[in-house]
């Protein structure tokens, strides 16, 4: 074999291994250890309803062509793509958005196949639950006789009247304690895994287990949820997280979710309007409170695996100086939003940075896609990471330096 096709063949070889060792960076099947998990958090982006798009239509109903959110998506690299599919009420809207979902999250999954879709089931059940039927399916995985009904709203809710209407009229915070609330969550989050969606975010724990002290019922759903994804999902795994102020949620050593999550909890800075710092200690955000235990992937950890997001919750007095959990008067993301471009690209960067130097255990979720609160008539009302283009004329411009923190440029 002469030099010059020893050097080729040598070539191809290495650009093979390393290709796979690459590719085995994100590999899981079953499970997930330690380092494969955080490897995704670490290309984290939260992108809003990515799914709900119509890919035959050349604009969604926010005026983007859906196309260019994909190619966002795949050309920065992204692993683990947050919020992607999700219900906050609107329930009878589900078959819609599933029809939606699965024909684009099978095209993202073709151009890769590592790349982790994730949905959304929170502290929220309206009158709209009463519009879907119960398949058997549903009633045999809780060992029930199965009858024909739909879900029942009232049964979902706290015997005592605890958070009902919380969020309006016919709106309310349901009690994992009751079955027909297991049942539903269980429900909702197989017909998730079945349009491809590999993890679910599961809102705020506390406002649905003040019937469930030792996380019994919470622990009954999600076992039986994981059951499912181990026969049908993707990868035989279904990562679930949660909003966790406390630091996260353990029973007898066993913690309940796969890893934490939680807003960032940006501090205003005093006398310097606008400008926000994080903090350890601030509010009750989770940096360094992360709990360890068991994970449900087998293995143990003294403080579990976490992401920080921008979080949408509205405003209060927007421009002013206020309290936690707002910031100058807005939510995070809308704050985010607010800064001029080069501060708002400079503030991501920051971010990143003061999270791997205070907790490793952190990891910053980029904002890809979210709604916003500016409290102005004329001002924008959602959030895109994206170029600013003909395909998404009010672009942020802030994807260049996600591409560039990843160090996927």
């Amino acid at each position: 074999m002469n030099r010059s096709i020893r050097y080729f063949f040598s070539f191809f070889i290495y650009l093979y291994f390393l290709s796979a060792s690459r590719g085995q960076e994100f590999h899981f099947d079953g499970s997930i250890s330690r380092q494969v998990l955080e490897n995704y958090l670490d290309r984290s982006i939260s992108f809003t309803e990515l799914l709900h798009d119509d890919l035959t239509q050349a604009r969604n109903s926010r005026g983007v062509d859906p196309h260019d959110n994909m190619r966002l998506i795949l050309s920065s690299k992204a692993k683990f793509v947050g919020r992607a599919l999700m219900l906050w009420g609107r329930e009878q809207n589900l078959s819609n958005f599933l029809a939606r979902a699965r024909p684009y999250a099978s095209q993202l999954h073709q151009a890769d196949p590592e790349l982790v879709l994730q949905a959304a089931a929170f502290e929220i059940v309206t009158r709209g639950v009463e519009t879907i039927s119960i398949p058997e399916s549903v009633f045999a995985a809780f060992g029930q006789p199965a009858t024909n009904r739909n879900f029942s709203y009232q049964n979902m809710l706290y015997p005592n009247g605890r958070f009902v209407n919380h969020w309006g009229n016919n709106s309310s915070v349901p009690d994992m304690s009751q079955l027909e609330t297991r049942l539903w969550f269980y429900f909702l989050s197989t017909q998730y895994i079945d349009v491809g969606i590999e993890a679910i975010h599961f809102g705020q724990v506390g406002l649905m287990d003040k019937n469930d002290g030792n996380h019994a019922h919470w622990l009954d759903m999600l076992t039986r949820v994981r059951a499912y994804a181990k026969a049908h999902a993707r990868r035989h795994l279904l990562l679930c997280d949660a909003h966790t102020p406390t630091g996260g949620y353990v029973e007898n050593g066993k913690l309940l979710f796969d890893f934490h999550s939680f807003p960032l909890r940006i501090a205003e800075v005093e006398g310097h309007p606008y400008q926000g710092v994080l903090k350890v200690g601030y509010s009750d955000g989770i940096f360094l409170k992360s709990k360890g235990g068991i994970t449900p992937s087998g293995w143990t950890c003294e403080h579990l695996p976490y992401i920080v997001e921008f979080d949408n919750f509205g405003k209060r007095n927007p421009g002013k100086s206020g309290s936690a959990p707002f910031i100058w008067g807005w939510d995070e993301i809308t704050w985010f939003s607010l800064l001029p471009e080069a501060k708002r690209n400079d503030w991501l960067r920051y971010a990143w940075k003061w999270l791997k130097d205070t907790d490793p255990n952190g990891h910053l979720e980029m904002p890809g896609s979210r709604v916003i609160t500016p409290g102005t008539p004329d001002g924008q009302r959602w959030y895109w990471a994206n170029t600013r283009s003909d395909a998404c004329p009010n672009g942020s411009n802030t994807e260049a330096t996600i591409r560039e923190i990843w160090g996927t440029k």
